[in-house]
């Protein structure tokens, strides 16, 4: 095509006017607006090829080969999951309300993240009019819902595990996330491409994080005294009532086990919001100070200040032997053999071999119940009548599924109660395993099973 022919119709290009600026390579704004919107990264391409490739697995689906059957449908699975949040993130966009689409997102667009930097029409240095340059090409922006959510979802999953780590519960950060992506769409005309989709989400979300934890304060309190009396000269640690598990993700275990330890959680909570935000941003997501401070609308001096008061303050509750607990993607196999130890005891209601499997400065807590136990001797104790089904407190049979959540290993707990056939979910134990025994354990409510992959019943 000639060097004086528009680029998408062929047309002949009008006559350079002498004027200083970029010479257009399109006869008309038409040609141009077609020109970008057919080189943008396209989402809604991505959201086709995936139906494609689902559908490709749904042929080839062979029920007659058991294992690589079960292998394919789990592979199936994962892709419809995926196109799952995708549909929900572009029907959450469309429910939007139009009015907030001009919506200030506070402290979250920032010039530094926002501003492209590339001239618009106007005057010259020279004080003579620009051509018009060629718009810039941003999918985010000049996409449809399907193609905004097919960009953003790769995100969630780690944006989730971000606003988790910021406000220590599982349904409070799903709520976050959500809030986030809405956010980015009613605001995507302000993303201009200075930094990548990444960074510019994350900021909205941290963001989103500190104006939910300024509308809702929360401090560790103090539990009451133990039902039972603690024994071992065991003490109750702070009583944090909106802890909550969250599920491993295989593919990202290895990364992110070590600051989504509940321990790491539950130390991170007692910091103020803006030195938590600071540690997470600096520490774990691996920052520079600059970017923070552009993210959080802070000096970098404020920056270095937060972190140096966060570190220590940190270090002083998380436990002194935590550097030496191994961690992995996939549990030992002395972790392995524990858990189904763990599993036949309390099927069995064998105390001997539960005693076997706990240190003697062992603990249970149950947020968000104010209830704890603490020590080997009180523990057992307290178990020893709810595995007898002459004692007013025997509360059924249990039987145990296998879990992962923050990086430890779980187990969700099924009672059948007495008089009944169905094992129904009862609590979602996480383990923290230390010299091979089992030093703590935090026992969560059950109607977060279906996000760990789990049945809310079962039956013989």
């Amino acid at each position: 095509m000639a060097d004086n022919a528009c680029r998408v119709c062929g047309k002949a290009l009008p006559r350079p006017d002498g004027r200083p600026g970029r010479a257009s390579v399109y006869c008309s704004a038409a040609c141009r607006q077609k020109a970008y919107r057919t080189r943008r990264a396209g989402g809604g391409d991505a959201v086709h090829d995936l139906i494609s490739d689902i559908e490709r697995r749904v042929r080839s689906l062979a029920p007659e080969r058991p294992e690589p059957f079960y292998a394919d449908v789990r592979e199936l699975s994962s892709s419809i999951g995926r196109l799952r949040r995708i549909a929900r993130v572009a029907a959450d966009a469309t429910r939007s309300v139009p009015a907030a689409v001009t919506e200030s997102v506070t402290h979250s667009v920032t010039p530094a993240l926002t501003e492209s930097g590339t001239p618009g029409s106007g005057t010259s240095e020279s004080g003579t009019e620009s051509v018009t340059p060629e718009p810039v090409t941003n999918p985010l922006r000049d996409g449809d819902e399907i193609d905004f959510a097919a960009l953003v979802e790769p995100h969630r999953r780690e944006l989730q595990v971000h606003c988790y780590r910021m406000v220590g519960s599982y349904d409070d950060s799903e709520d976050l996330v959500q809030e986030t992506l809405l956010k980015a769409w009613r605001n995507r005309d302000g993303f201009e491409g200075r930094s990548s989709l990444r960074t510019w989400l994350y900021t909205i979300a941290t963001n989103a994080c500190l104006d939910f934890l300024r509308r809702n304060e929360r401090r560790p309190q103090r539990y009451a005294p133990s039902p039972v009396p603690p024994s071992n000269e065991v003490t109750a640690p702070p009583f944090l009532p909106w802890l909550q598990p969250f599920p491993d993700d295989p593919e990202a275990a290895a990364e992110t086990a070590e600051t989504l330890e509940l321990v790491f959680l539950a130390a991170i909570q007692h910091l103020p919001p803006k030195q938590r935000a600071v540690l997470i941003m600096r520490d774990v997501l691996g920052w520079p100070a600059a970017d923070t401070a552009a993210a959080l609308g802070l000096t970098v001096a404020s920056v270095t200040s937060a972190l140096q008061r966060a570190r220590p303050a940190l270090r002083d509750r998380l436990p002194e032997r935590r550097d030496e607990w191994a961690r992995g993607t996939d549990p030992s196999e002395a972790e392995r053999a524990l858990l189904d130890r763990y599993m036949r005891a309390a099927v069995d209601g064998d105390t001997a071999a539960m005693t076997a499997m706990l240190r003697e400065d062992v603990r249970i807590t149950m947020p968000p119940n104010p209830l704890w136990f603490g020590g080997r001797d009180a523990i057992i104790g307290m178990l020893s009548q709810t595995f007898d089904p002459s004692s007013p407190a025997y509360i059924g049979r249990w039987r145990h599924l296998p879990a992962r959540a923050n990086g430890q290993l779980a187990l969700g707990g099924y009672v059948q109660r007495p008089g009944t056939r169905v094992y129904r979910a009862q609590v979602m134990d996480v383990l923290r395993i230390e010299d091979g025994l089992i030093a703590e354990i935090t026992s969560f409510e059950p109607h977060l099973f279906p996000a760990f992959g789990l049945p809310l019943t079962l039956t013989d």
